[in-house]
């Protein structure tokens, strides 16, 4: 795999958002962009496709450098939130637009537009027009309809949005696997954290513009850098300690709560800082806990419980279970975690 296919480093400014973004993207990785709505997401995925212009730094592809290269010049194909389909054009002519733009021969584009239309099992709707599709099928056609002029990079933003939660896993399997059957390099933008989880070699997680932390997914759910990554990022408790290297590991203080000692990291450690600790990490104990309260919530999901335990001072811990429950609304109960599942996040300067 090539590093550095894709490098970034821009900045955009708007009367009310500025935008900063610098990392790189491998070649043939699926790299996915996460955050809630409004951190910049989509004004990055413009910046790069060309439909957009920075105000400072760079755009390189492939060693060429992109930052005022026109759009119809950049080979990027942009699948969008709501697909963007012509109206006026059937399916097979949805598909051969692209390969018009880049000029190709008439023979090439119907041979191009046929593999596309069997790579994406589709070829029975190459007569039918758009309006008349289902949501799954246009989301095929607006792939295939990117796919189609072999570009340097795809861009997906929220491509499963309109979709209900069944269609969305399937196509998301569908995706993933074609991505990995074609090779080519793509950039998913999403505010969901299951899609980026699931999707990902790499996922970048952004907030107000910032992108905060960049890693695997299972890398960036195990060891968040930042209070707003962990939480955004599954569920997650955060709880203020102060931190003092020993010896014999990290003596951690977790407000209201029993002193911990966790590993040894690569780094001293000391003074305040916020432990993160997993909802599914913590478990009901009468046996030495850590903290003391009162079950305040109780939900049941199917698989286990939902619950949250009021320890006092303002704190509040939520518990993922199993199956059973041999605790009832307002009893005391204590809780536990195993000392390496628990990860110390700096306080936000």
């Amino acid at each position: 795999m090539k590093k550095d296919f894709l490098q970034i480093d821009v900045t955009k400014n708007y009367p009310e958002f500025r935008l900063e973004a610098r990392f790189t993207v491998a070649e043939g990785e699926f790299f996915s962009l996460v955050g809630p709505s409004g951190c910049g997401k989509t004004t990055l995925l413009r910046l790069i496709s060309g439909l957009a212009r920075p105000d400072a730094g760079r755009i390189i592809l492939d060693g060429r450098d992109l930052t005022t290269v026109p759009v119809a010049e950049r080979k990027i194909g942009f699948v969008f939130q709501d697909y963007a389909l012509f109206p006026h054009l059937t399916v097979g002519g949805n598909i051969e637009y692209g390969l018009k733009i880049r000029r190709l021969p008439a023979d090439r584009r119907r041979e191009r537009t046929k593999e596309m239309l069997a790579l994406f099992e589709i070829e029975e709707l190459a007569d039918r027009r758009v309006q008349d599709l289902s949501g799954g099928e246009r989301q095929r056609v607006a792939l295939a309809r990117a796919l189609a002029p072999e570009p340097f990079l795809l861009l997906l933003d929220e491509p499963f949005a309109a979709l209900d939660y069944g269609l969305r896993r399937r196509l998301r399997r569908e995706l993933k696997e074609l991505q990995t059957k074609l090779g080519f390099t793509a950039i998913f933008v999403t505010h969901q954290q299951e899609e980026a989880l699931s999707l990902s070699g790499r996922l970048a997680v952004m907030e107000a513009g910032r992108i905060l932390q960049v890693g695997t997914a299972t890398e960036v759910y195990s060891h968040p850098a930042h209070p707003f990554v962990a939480t955004f990022l599954g569920d997650a408790n955060l709880i203020p300690c102060t931190v003092q290297t020993t010896p014999e590991g990290l003596k951690v203080h977790p407000r209201g709560g029993r002193l911990c000692l966790l590993p040894p990291g690569q780094e001293q450690l000391t003074g305040p800082h916020l432990l993160m600790v997993r909802p599914e990490d913590i478990v009901f104990t009468n046996e030495d806990p850590v903290y003391t309260g009162e079950l305040v919530t109780l939900e049941y999901l199917g698989y286990g419980f939902a619950a949250e335990v009021k320890i006092g001072d303002g704190l509040v811990l939520k518990v993922l279970t199993g199956k059973e429950m041999d605790y009832a609304l307002g009893e005391r109960v204590g809780l536990a975690f195993r000392p390496q599942t628990a990860r110390l996040i700096p306080l936000p300067t």
